[in-house]
């Protein structure tokens, strides 16, 4: 199949070699796992192109036309609706579109897929924005503060979130019930990033969410999970 992406100007920074896949631009933290784990596990072709943040990759016009919000990750689908090239950014938006696209992990009982959704929508509310502020004062520039309240304020609420979590996974084995789910592809790359890039397991008491210790070594262990994990080589 023959696809021509040179309408994206993005394409020009990232040349696609295998315009006919799926695009994806992206960097090794948890919002672009996400992304990476889902086609790994889904099988979906892809890709992947490194959006370096030492070299402000994500500040150039180039992917500032296809996310003008200048956060990883975004894509280019070539194959999107009606058969046109779709690009798309948000992670959680993207992780919608691609179970919807291959019709993998997101269930299509009405209940269990609003349920899905209501965890989905827990990651990109919660989780994520609340874990980030923590790394800013645990471990980057934050970190320097001398005032600790804020440190405080965020590792109290980390704490809070994973008994959230910790109290629905001593239920259930996955985050939204019995089956695996995009919400799953969210929230467990932020929980593994906190233990091993923040390293604040300890400031938040993190061996006291047995649950949560359990699911996160179970999706560690899925090997579309690790090979995910390592985009982009």
């Amino acid at each position: 199949m023959s696809v021509n992406l040179s309408a994206f100007p993005i394409t020009r920074k990232w040349p696609p070699r295998h315009p006919e896949r799926l695009q994806l631009y992206t960097l090794d933290t948890p919002n672009g796992r996400k992304i990476s784990i889902f086609l790994e596990e889904s099988g979906l072709p892809y890709e992947a192109h490194k959006v370096s943040f030492s070299t402000n990759d994500q500040m150039s016009a180039e992917f500032l036309s296809l996310n003008p919000n200048n956060k990883i990750p975004a894509i280019i689908d070539p194959e999107g609706p009606g058969g046109v090239p779709l690009p798309l950014f948000e992670s959680g938006a993207i992780l919608i579109y691609l179970a919807e696209k291959t019709g993998r992990f997101l269930s299509q009982n009405p209940a269990q897929r609003y349920t899905t959704l209501q965890w989905l929508m827990f990651q990109m509310g919660n989780v994520g924005p609340l874990f980030g502020q923590l790394g800013f004062f645990h471990k980057y520039a934050g970190a320097a503060y001398e005032d600790k309240r804020p440190r405080d304020r965020y590792a109290a609420e980390t704490r809070r979130q994973l008994g959230v979590m910790d109290s629905v996974l001593a239920q259930n084995p996955w985050i939204a019930g019995q089956e695996y789910s995009i919400a799953d592809m969210a929230i467990f790359p932020w929980i593994d990033g906190l233990l091993t890039h923040y390293q604040a397991g300890e400031l938040v008491g993190y061996g006291d969410f047995h649950h949560v210790e359990r699911a996160l070594r179970a999706f560690l262990a899925r090997p579309a999970v690790q090979r995910g994990m390592k985009v982009p080589a």
